[in-house]
């Protein structure tokens, strides 16, 4: 994958760096389970980074301020996602990987898949665009959790919602999701609370 040397542990490949990331709907508490494992790998010692897409770059700091000024074209949108990514991939995480760090990123291209597919996009083939420079994680975390819960978690309810947030939306990325099949995807019910969601992720990584 990346000219590493892997040795397998209860299926699980132990890497001289790992690329992790954590995917799921919104409310799935993603950005909890970073923090809690980046603290799990570094108290073993490890170089952990830590990041997330859109990034705070230019490209994804323009995606971000359109949540509030006003969303851009589908096309626009894409392209911005990928001119982020590519950028991420070349000063961040390829440099990261190279030296035996430990990557851990909330949401990759499998949230541009989800996202960008209720636009219109054939989540496949944003998914073939992306492999073409971004590396292929080693673990992919996707939380689950029921739409219900989920719009609680983020505060909304009776339909309230801005257009990423409704109910019909999150079905649709939820749905793009549960499509991911590659065994490097490991499924994690979010219905738990953070502590026993965490165990859970430490229990895939021998932590």
């Amino acid at each position: 994958m990346r000219g590493l040397q892997v040795r397998v542990l209860l299926g699980v490949p132990h890497l001289s760096s790992m690329f992790i990331v954590f995917e799921g709907i919104d409310g799935t508490g993603k950005s909890t389970q970073v923090k809690l494992l980046a603290e799990a790998f570094r108290a073993k010692g490890k170089e952990v980074i830590v990041s997330k897409e859109p990034t705070d770059g230019p490209h994804g700091t323009r995606l971000r301020k359109s949540a509030e000024t006003g969303r851009l074209s589908a096309q626009e949108e894409l392209d911005l996602f990928h001119l982020d990514r590519r950028e991420h991939v070349e000063t961040l995480i390829n440099p990261a990987l190279a030296r035996g760090a430990v990557v851990i990123l909330d949401r990759y291209y499998f949230s541009t898949m989800a996202y960008q597919g209720i636009r219109g996009f054939d989540p496949r083939e944003i998914r073939r665009i992306n492999e073409k420079f971004a590396p292929l994680p080693d673990l992919v975390f996707i939380l689950e959790l029921n739409l219900d819960s989920a719009l609680s978690r983020i505060g909304v309810r009776d339909g309230q919602a801005n257009e990423f947030e409704q109910r019909d939306a999150l079905q649709k990325c939820h749905d793009v999701f549960a499509s991911l099949e590659d065994k490097f995807v490991r499924r994690i019910d979010a219905e738990q609370s953070p502590a026993e969601v965490h165990e859970k992720i430490a229990q895939y990584l021998d932590l």
